[in-house]
């Protein structure tokens, strides 16, 4: 899919403003972060929507990505310049750095294998607002599963519920499917299962004493600040795969 660099950086920025804010992102806003007028970012803007990354909502007069638009991001990541572009919603190096070293104590503290997992399950969940699950074992851990529904996309029950029907099937689903890459992305309809939960699922592939396939990761919304949660769930697959 080619775009110009302005387009990358304009999807990259809504990207980031809705997941701070969770509200469609305006041209007002992105005319003012990248120093353009309105009319210039509506133009850019429908070149995004013409190719599916982004969408408007009937409610709102501004835009919010796509699940198409979520995948390129992700897979752009490393080539999405943005360091021209002065964020209301910046991503802190401190803040995912504090974040690493939370987890490196919480999970070197334990001296059980199901604990450490538990571990850093839980420290996840403080860390990025969602879901954490992890298989421990044949069992399938859940932490926090109040703190993803307090998140505004789930005042909807129909999403709630489609949730619950991933969740129900997950376990069996992981064992079935075995995803491969050491971090693996499910986003909304990728799902394999509860393709209208509209979340995204983000686990990590490591070995432990109670499989070579264990899995850990986070399941949140399809809006969530992507580079720091994929960062976060690599290298807890990582850490756990080291220590355990």
């Amino acid at each position: 899919m080619e775009i110009t660099e302005r387009q990358r950086q304009i999807l990259c920025q809504i990207i980031e403003e809705y997941a701070e804010t969770a509200s469609p992102v305006g041209s007002v806003t992105m005319a003012k972060l990248f120093g353009v007028s309105p009319a210039t970012v509506r133009a850019e803007m429908a070149r995004l929507e013409a190719l599916g990354l982004i969408a408007q909502p009937h409610t709102s007069a501004g835009r919010v990505p796509t699940d198409a638009g979520y995948r390129f991001y992700v897979n752009n990541l490393e080539n999405i310049d943005t360091s021209e572009v002065k964020s209301s919603a910046p991503i802190s190096d401190v803040s995912l750095e504090r974040g690493m070293h939370a987890l490196t104590r919480r999970v070197s503290s334990q001296s059980q294998a199901d604990a450490a997992i538990r571990g850093a399950v839980d420290t996840l969940v403080e860390l990025t607002g969602n879901l954490g699950l992890a298989t421990i074992g044949g069992q399938l851990y859940l932490a926090g599963i109040s703190r993803l529904f307090t998140q505004p996309e789930f005042m909807d029950t129909r999403r709630v519920q489609a949730v619950a029907k991933l969740l129900d099937n997950l376990e069996p689903w992981l064992r079935e499917a075995a995803p491969g890459e050491p971090l693996n992305i499910f986003i909304g309809h990728e799902n394999p299962i509860g393709k209208n939960s509209e979340v995204s699922l983000i686990i990590s592939k490591f070995r432990s004493p109670f499989s070579d396939r264990s899995y850990i990761g986070v399941l949140g919304p399809t809006r969530q600040n992507y580079s720091r949660v994929m960062a976060l769930v690599r290298r807890t697959g990582n850490m756990l795969e080291e220590i355990l």
